[in-house]
C-alpha cells in the first residue's frame, strides 16, 4: 500500500510540475537532482527539444514541491522508475487513470497548452512566454540582442502559478 501511495504521489507531482512550468513531458520526466538548485530556485533542463540548455525559475509552489520531493530522494532522478531509463517513461496509464477519476480527458501536452493559455490571458510579454516555453526565436533579429536572465522570468512564472492556485482553490493540490 505504501508503494501505491508513493507511486500515486510521484505521478501527482509530475503532472503538477508540467502544469506549473509548461515543460515538455520528457524534459520533466528525465530531470535529475543535479538539475535542481533549491538555493537559487532554478531548474536547468539539459536535454531539450531545441538542443539548448534551458534554465527556468521556480515559482513558490514548484519550489515547495521540489523541496518536499528532495526529502525523500531514492534516485538521481526526481521521478524515478524501474524502467530501463531509470525515470518514468510512459505516462499513458497514469493519464488514463486521472482522466477516468476526474471525468476530464486530457493529454500531457494539454498541460503545456494550459500553461501557455494562462500566460497569454495574464497579458505576459510574448518574449517571456517564448522563453518560459523554450521556443526558438527564429527570424527574430531583436531576440539575438536581448540578454537571457532567468530572473526576468521569475515574476511571470510566479504570476502563472498564482493564477493556477487561485483557480484551484478548494481543490486538493
Amino acid at each position: 500500500e505504501t508503494d501505491s501511495y508513493r507511486n500515486a504521489l510521484l505521478w501527482h507531482d509530475y503532472f503538477l510540475l508540467l502544469l506549473f512550468t509548461g515543460m515538455r513531458k520528457m524534459e520533466a520526466a528525465s530531470l535529475r537532482w543535479d538539475d535542481i538548485d533549491l538555493k537559487s530556485k532554478t531548474i536547468t533542463l539539459q536535454d531539450t527539444k531545441n538542443h539548448e540548455v534551458h534554465t527556468l525559475p521556480m515559482s513558490d509552489f514548484v519550489y515547495g514541491l521540489m523541496e518536499r520531493r528532495s526529502r525523500y530522494k531514492t534516485s538521481e532522478y526526481i521521478f524515478p522508475s524501474e524502467s530501463k531509463t531509470g525515470y518514468i517513461y510512459e505516462p499513458k496509464k497514469a493519464v488514463y487513470k486521472v482522466a477516468e477519476l476526474s471525468g476530464v480527458p486530457f493529454t500531457l501536452h494539454d498541460l503545456r497548452r494550459t500553461f501557455a493559455t494562462i500566460a497569454d490571458s495574464l497579458d505576459l510579454p510574448a518574449y517571456a512566454l517564448k522563453r518560459l516555453l523554450n521556443h526558438k526565436m527564429n527570424h527574430d533579429v531583436t531576440a539575438g540582442y536581448i540578454m537571457k536572465d532567468v530572473e526576468r522570468l521569475r515574476k511571470p512564472m510566479q504570476q502563472i502559478a498564482n493564477f493556477l492556485l487561485e483557480h484551484m482553490e478548494g481543490q486538493s493540490v
